[in-house]
């Protein structure tokens, strides 16, 4: 056996399997049992009776049915994942008999399981041994190899018994070894003979051509088998063990020596082997027997290799010969042909990790680790074990390559202290670079990293630190408060801008340079998003140092057209003796130090340097151009302009500059421009009560202009609070006009005692506001100067009051008796004038009484005549048809006379029922009438609503009661 160049271990416990005894068990040696075969959940046991037994973790029989009635249960194969179980027996007198069975299903009669399919195999009626067996996963092919090299597929519906198809696929003149289904997108049978190693294509363009060999070399029965997740046949020749994957060289794992048997479980491959024997096995028949004779009197061998760690994980000598191997319920299960079992418990990891660390095996535990996916966590306490075993023996550089590899779950202060002296200085700066390097560093780790190029007196490493490329990789605060606290500001800018820490170079700008236009200039430069907190948190600073500056910006970016600045860096030429003094304005110097002092984000850099002519008459020097595109806006959502308004504090002008040019955008939204226009109003008040002459004018001006417009979404309730703080009355008065209050605008005017202005706002709002008259008339009757300012207005007020009955004659009577202003004389023209009319009115409402109580009299007294007297009719033709009138004829009281068939009766209606046609529509109507009189009679609740919203309250409670509101309801009989 070669494996010298693997490792041993012992990865498994070997255990005998305590097998159960009297009833519930079964003799599982080799006269007893003919095979043993793994199912999903149970171990199949077939015996040379056609008996199948069902043997559950304990080894008890849970099952037991008479599979075939002649013959030797040769071969049992369960399809994963279902409950479909082959059998096939076969005695040599004839042809093998094939069976299928349902688990699931039982039948009532025996209890045993249903049988959904019964065959012969065929085999050119040749009595040979079947020495292989292989179905597919679906359920619809198998196929059986025999000992005189011929394949039979079997095809068909083997659960519903539909039908099946049976074809020779393969003939030679070697013993058929072993048969496997490789399915993929096309499914392959691979055919291992004694010399050679054969794959037929089964399904596909390609199927019914002839099998193509794979290797020229075969093997000996039960040396092939398929691992299920790599879907890889596997074969054990006595050189190597063979992995053969379709179209590509089949892998190869050396391993000298017979083989006996071969399986697959999880990662690993088990192999049985005989002992090494000096008998030759060179004719392809005695290769095929094997060395059978010979594993009687000797033992076997087991071998479990992990092919992919190339090491054996268990190996050890059997007294007895194998019968097969099995893999179930997660242990691997020898089966020896006296009848004896063995528990093959693979350790748990950890144990397995402790047996390498007892030897020193850390490389190995790194590959185990990594080749079973192990937690992170984990893999590194390997690392640092191993880097640890390393700094014992004094190899620094390889200790600290395995640090450096759990740097992840590694406590840093465990490697530091380890490498604090100064003849490993440079291992510890390499560690805490790599921490840099994977963002697992502190400020403690950049400070001690910063600290350790200082000692070193490294200045050029040091400045690589600080101004190497790419994403961060250390303490980015930390760097820059020690460049900072250093003196180092323009350092600390750079770093900062290099991390794109927009915020601390701003800070440093503002707080450490005190260069408040470059900051300036720097904020205008970031994209919205980023220049919105920055100019925010400094804006009250930038507004004192920069004010119009600072103001343009907070304009453009609150009315949302904001957009970068773009630079360029130019070389131009300029004279040898001028000096380069930059920009004409503060803002282009500001920027032309910027860019000397830190890259401006946007900038297009122009790599070539600044050149000086030889002969010194011009020199090439840099200039920064600033330029915008449309193409340079960037979409953002724009804040809130009241998020403004604290920056402004103690800098009205420049609030108001903002305030005007935000009102006039049309990208701040509808809602926000109420609080801009208050606030506006608000300023030219406070502008207005801080200035005096023209000045002060010019910003009331501006303030009455501004609440006049109808188009200015102004909070008039803040308005008028300001006017009346900033004792601004036309404030006051426009928005109440504004509002529509009216009244109010009245009531001001005649608080004000200002008598033309009320008459004024009575011209203006009394068509629309009558109740301005009764409060005009009390105004200018309430002192002898008004009343005498008023003038005649006062007879106005009172005609139309009179003509409008904005108040009765007493009520006005009343009001003008409240003092003693008015005379007599100033209301003796209303007085006769409301006489005369109130005489008219009684005048008009006897006459309607006596017409009313006249057509009453007349038709109480038609009504007795038509009750009491006779009645003539005159008519002598039909009122319908219009023919002579002839009998039976119908005459009805309303002088209206008919055929009796011109009238409609209905069925089961008499003459004296029916209506006459041509006054029914009236009187229908009349009922209607009576009928909607009666129904709102009794809902008092409109007879309350009418009497609320009626001028004329004793009108309405009389046409109410002609309506019947106060008739007594008839009772109701229970």
């Amino acid at each position: 056996m070669a494996l010298t160049s693997w490792k041993l271990f012992r990865f498994f416990d070997v255990s005998q399997v305590q097998l159960p005894e009297g009833d519930g068990s079964v003799a599982l040696d080799q006269t007893s049992a003919s095979c043993i075969e793994a199912g999903s959940s149970n171990i199949f046991v077939g015996t040379p009776h056609g008996l199948v037994h069902c043997l559950d973790q304990n080894f008890k029989v849970t099952r037991s049915w008479k599979a075939h009635q002649y013959g030797v249960v040769n071969n049992i194969k369960q399809v994963p994942g279902t409950a479909y179980v082959f059998t096939t027996a076969e005695d040599l007198t004839q042809e093998p008999e094939l069976k299928v069975w349902n688990l699931d299903e039982i039948e009532r009669r025996t209890g045993h399981p249903r049988c959904l399919c019964t065959l012969t195999v065929q085999n050119g009626r040749k009595n040979d041994p079947i020495t292989a067996f292989a179905v597919t996963n679906d359920v619809t092919q198998l196929a059986v190899g025999f000992g005189n090299g011929a394949v039979t597929v079997v095809r068909g519906d083997f659960i519903h018994d539909r039908g099946t198809k049976q074809r020779t696929v393969f003939e030679s003149k070697e013993p058929i070894t072993g048969l496997e289904f490789r399915e993929a997108n096309i499914t392959a049978l691979y055919i291992a003979t004694t010399s050679r190693i054969l794959a037929l294509q089964i399904t596909g363009n390609r199927q019914g051509t002839p099998a193509k060999s794979v290797d020229e070399h075969g093997c000996d029965v039960g040396c092939m088998t398929l691992e299920p997740e790599s879907n890889d046949i596997v074969v054990a020749r006595d050189d190597a063990i063979y992995f053969y994957r379709p179209r590509s060289t089949p892998t190869t794992y050396a391993y000298q020596g017979a083989k006996k048997l071969v399986q697959v479980s999880k990662d690993y491959v088990l192999l049985v082997s005989p002992p090494k024997s000096g008998l030759t096995k060179s004719a392809p028949l005695r290769a095929f027997a094997g060395s059978q004779a010979d594993d009687i009197l000797n033992t076997s061998s087991l071998t479990i290799l992990n092919t992919d760690l190339r090491f054996i994980a268990h190996q050890e000598s059997l007294s007895s010969q194998v019968k097969c191997l099995l893999s179930m319920w997660g242990d691997i299960f020898l089966f020896t042909i006296d009848g004896k079992v063995y528990r093959y418990h693979e350790k748990t990891f950890q144990q397995k990790l402790d047996i390498l660390y007892q030897r020193n095996l850390f490389p190995q535990a790194i590959n185990m680790a990594q080749k079973y996916r192990v937690d992170k966590v984990q893999q590194n306490i390997i690392y640092r074990k191993f880097g640890d075993y390393l700094y014992q023996k004094g190899d620094y550089d390889t200790a600290m390559q395995q640090y450096l590899s759990a740097i992840d779950n590694t406590e840093p202060s465990h490697i530091i202290r380890k490498f604090l002296d100064n003849q490993t200085i440079k291992h510890l700066i390499e560690y805490l670079e790599e921490l840099h390097e994977h963002g697992k560093a502190t400020s403690d780790h950049t400070t001690l990293l910063l600290n350790c190029y200082a000692k070193l007196e490294n200045i050029d490493k040091l400045e690589a630190f600080i101004r190497q490329p790419g994403d961060l990789k250390f303490d980015l605060d930390t760097a820059i408060v020690m460049c900072r606290q250093g003196g180092y500001y323009d350092q600390a800018a750079f770093l900062a801008r290099r991390h794109n820490e927009h915020s601390l170079v701003v800070d440093i700008l503002v707080e450490d340079l005190k260069k408040y236009a470059e900051a300036l200039a720097y904020i205008v430069r970031l994209e919205p998003t980023t220049a919105y907190p920055i100019f925010m948190r400094y804006g009250v600073v930038l507004l004192e140092h920069c004010g119009r500056d600072a103001t343009q910006l907070f304009i453009d970016y609150f009315t949302g057209v904001f957009k970068p600045k773009k630079d360029a860096l130019i070389v131009q030429e300029a004279p040898a003796a001028q000096e380069s003094g930059g920009f004409g304005t503060i803002a282009q110097s500001a920027v032309q130090n910027l860019a000397a002092l830190i890259p401006l984000p946007y900038m297009s850099m122009n790599t070539s340097k600044p050149r000086t002519p030889e002969d010194g008459s011009k020199t090439m020097v840099n200039k920064v151009v600033e330029t915008t595109t449309e193409a340079d806006f960037i979409e953002y959502e724009i804040p809130k302009p009241r998020a403004a308004f604290p920056a402004f504090v103690d800098h009205a002008d420049e609030f108001i500059v903002f305030l005007e040019a935000c009102t006039e955008s049309d990208n701040v939204k509808p809602e926000d421009k109420s609080d801009l226009f208050t606030s506006l109003f608000e300023m030219y008040l406070h502008k207005a009560s801080n200035t005096t002459g023209s000045e002060k004018a010019e910003w009331e001006r501006k303030a009455r202009v501004l609440i006049e417009s109808q188009s200015v979404p102004i909070d008039t309730s803040s308005v008028l609070l300001l006017s009346d703080l900033e004792k601004f009355r036309d404030g006051t008065i426009l928005v109440s006009e504004k509002q529509g209050r009216r009244f109010d605008v009245f009531r001001s005017y005649t608080t004000a005692l200002d008598t033309r202005g009320a008459i004024k706002a009575l011209h203006k709002y009394g068509p629309e506001e009558p109740q301005l008259y009764p409060a005009a008339l009390a105004y200018f009757t309430s002192s002898p100067e008004i009343l005498e300012e008023a003038g005649s207005e006062v007879g106005v007020v009172l005609k139309k009051i009179s003509d409008d009955g904005l108040m009765a004659p007493l009520q006005v009577i009343q009001t003008l008796s409240t003092n003693a202003v008015a005379t007599m004389g100033l209301v003796k023209e209303y007085l006769s004038a409301t006489v005369e009319k109130e005489k008219k009115e009684i005048s008009d409402n006897r006459n309607a009484i006596a017409g009313y109580r006249k057509d009453t009299t007349n038709k109480l007294q038609e009504i007795d005549e038509l009750s009491s007297k006779p009645t003539a009719f005159n008519a002598t033709r039909c009122s319908y048809c219009g023919v002579t009138l002839d009998l039976p004829t119908v005459h009805f009281l309303c002088k209206h006379s008919f055929h009796q068939r011109c009238l409609d009766t209905g069925e089961g209606q008499g003459v004296n029922d029916v209506e006459c046609p041509k006054c029914a529509a009236e009187n229908e109507a009349v009922k209607e009438i009576r009928r909607a009189q009666l129904e709102r009679a009794g809902k008092h609740d409109l007879f309350t609503l009418a009497l609320n919203q009626s001028s004329d309250k004793f009108g309405t409670v009389s046409e109410w009661f002609g309506r019947g509101v106060m008739d007594v309801q008839p009772a109701v009989a229970d």
